[in-house]
């Protein structure tokens, strides 16, 4: 007797101590695992199940078996494909799942009240024997029931013999579940909460993405790519990243900052992010500046004709009339050629040198004359706008378009992120860092920017080169952006062994087998034949 006492003692403290490590575990397989494990180990259970409560149906989560050396579901097992057990007062785990109530039996083989035609066939397919069965409700802080836990089998400590399961392991084993009941409620509370934030993140950032018809799909693809950057970082075995390693955890949080790297464009004009051509603010107005061109060439027409007719009236001589009518038409094809080339240089580029710039304010110093008033061929923001040196963006708009990471900064340090994702601001708010120190908006050199940065560094830069989607360029063919970045790296803008990885593991590749796009997108892809 004392040594009975002894030994539920014994099992009391245990379950404590169980109890304890449940409501650390927040990993759901883990968990579920850890109670059949744990509940078999205190009762001596040969084998276990355990059912969740879904969609009105008992759903096999955990099978272990000792005696088969079965170990299915969880984080461990293998994977389980069993159909669920509708609720029927006829099946065990089905009543005590509706009743709340433990069923404790002998020998299944004689039990009365139940069906235990799965078990019987089980052991003849197996030859099995199953026989003492435990049936315990899982029920939460609410008494609400969110699952079933069966042991199958109790064991003599000495024997090896199957015994029934002692009314003591009854209460216990009850608690042992009720305490799994309010862990498993929790960390699928915890799992939802990880979901709700993730869905809001995505959706925030899917919303910013969209604004544009231009950018759509720009924030995934640096989440994605970033992410296929530290899964390579975890197979390399050598060199300078040899120790590198993204836990799961570290992968989520790196997810986080790929998707949050942008979220301060919210605020980011969309006539800014979407400046197609030099001229373009809610439209393009190259039309107003063609209209314009078009109305001086007949106010100049319109002036010859009526200085024609005074030279005819006045009997000027024919080839004089020719010879002025000739300049005339070449002013005319002047126009009409300058016009052409403020179009052209509507366009942008990677670089408009001082003979363009110069001729653009040629062309704008020039003036005409309107209902009595004197006008210029070109605004004064026209020529600022016309004679940007490189892209289309004014160096006003170039700011606004940088604040962005500023402001990205700004909103994430008002999330109160989880231990886990503290990091997230640092990482996202690094992307525009530069490794010699050129960077915004910080200007941090070398290793004061965090890996996780370095890495959206590479992969946003990389996306935005070959984007397929932007207004102001063409698509940029992989290998020319890969060349870019190799500069870019030689300068030591970015982070060379990485950039290296990058082009190794063949990270775009893989990308594009993922995201595929048009044959014939890029100039180094062949035409989809018609």
């Amino acid at each position: 007797m004392e040594r009975k006492a002894t030994q539920i003692t014994a099992q009391i403290k245990r379950l404590s101590h169980i109890g304890i490590a449940l409501s650390a575990e927040h990993d759901l397989d883990k968990l579920l695992e850890m109670i059949v494990d744990e509940a078999r180990q205190f009762t001596l259970a040969d084998a276990g199940t355990l059912y969740i409560l879904e969609d009105n149906h008992l759903q096999f989560k955990i099978l272990q078996n000792d005696t088969f050396k079965t170990r299915m579901g969880g984080a461990t097992g293998a994977a389980l494909a069993l159909p669920p057990v509708p609720l029927s007062k006829d099946n065990v785990s089905a009543y005590v799942a509706l009743t709340t109530e433990t069923v404790n039996i002998p020998d299944v083989y004689h039990a009365e009240g139940f069906d235990f035609t799965g078990p019987r066939k089980y052991d003849q397919a197996t030859g099995y024997r199953s026989k003492s069965m435990l049936v315990v409700p899982m029920t939460n802080q609410e008494n609400e029931t969110i699952g079933v836990l069966q042991l199958l089998n109790a064991k003599d400590a000495v024997t090896g013999e199957v015994i029934p399961f002692g009314a003591e392991f009854e209460e216990l084993t009850k608690s042992l579940a009720s305490q799994a009941a309010v862990a498993i409620t929790n960390a699928k509370l915890l799992h939802d909460m990880e979901n709700l934030f993730d869905s809001f993140v995505t959706v925030m950032a899917t919303a910013i993405d969209e604004r544009s018809p231009y950018t759509g799909g720009h924030i995934r693809n640096v989440a994605v790519l970033g992410i296929m950057v530290c899964e390579a970082l975890n197979a390399v075995k050598e060199g300078k990243y040899a120790d590198v390693y993204f836990s799961r955890e570290q992968l989520k949080e790196m997810r986080v900052a790929g998707w949050m790297h942008d979220i301060g464009k919210i605020t980011t004009p969309v006539h800014v992010v979407d400046k197609a051509t030099k001229l373009e603010t809610i439209i393009d107005r190259i039309a107003m500046v063609r209209n314009r061109f078009q109305m001086i060439g007949k106010i100049r027409q319109c002036e010859w004709l009526e200085r024609k007719v005074a030279m005819m009236r006045a009997g000027a001589p024919e080839a004089e009339i020719a010879a002025a009518e000739a300049a005339v038409n070449e002013q005319a094809e002047k126009l009409r050629a300058d016009m052409e080339f403020i179009a052209a240089s509507n366009k942008g580029g990677e670089f408009m040198d001082d003979a363009k710039v110069n001729r653009i304010k040629e062309i704008g110093s020039r003036t005409y004359m309107l209902d009595g008033a004197t006008e210029p061929y070109l605004t004064e923001d026209e020529i600022s706008n016309l004679t940007i040196r490189k892209g289309t963006l004014l160096a006003s708009e170039l700011k606004i378009m940088r604040d962005h990471i500023v402001l990205t900064i700004k909103m994430l340090e008002k999330i109160p992120f989880t231990k886990k994702l503290k990091n997230v601001t640092e990482f996202a708010g690094a992307h525009h860092e530069c490794m010699d120190g050129s960077g915004y908006p910080k200007g941090l050199k070398g290793d004061q920017i965090p890996l996780e940065g370095r890495i959206l560094m590479l992969v946003d830069i990389f996306e935005a080169l070959t984007a397929v989607d932007r207004p102001y360029k063409k698509p940029m063919p992989v290998e020319t952006a890969l060349n870019i970045l190799k500069m870019d790296a030689e300068k030591g803008k970015l982070d060379k062994d990485l950039l290296e990885l990058f082009i190794k593991a063949d990270i775009h590749g893989q990308f594009r087998k993922k995201f595929p796009v048009p044959p014939g997108t890029y100039d180094d892809q062949p035409k989809e034949k018609k």
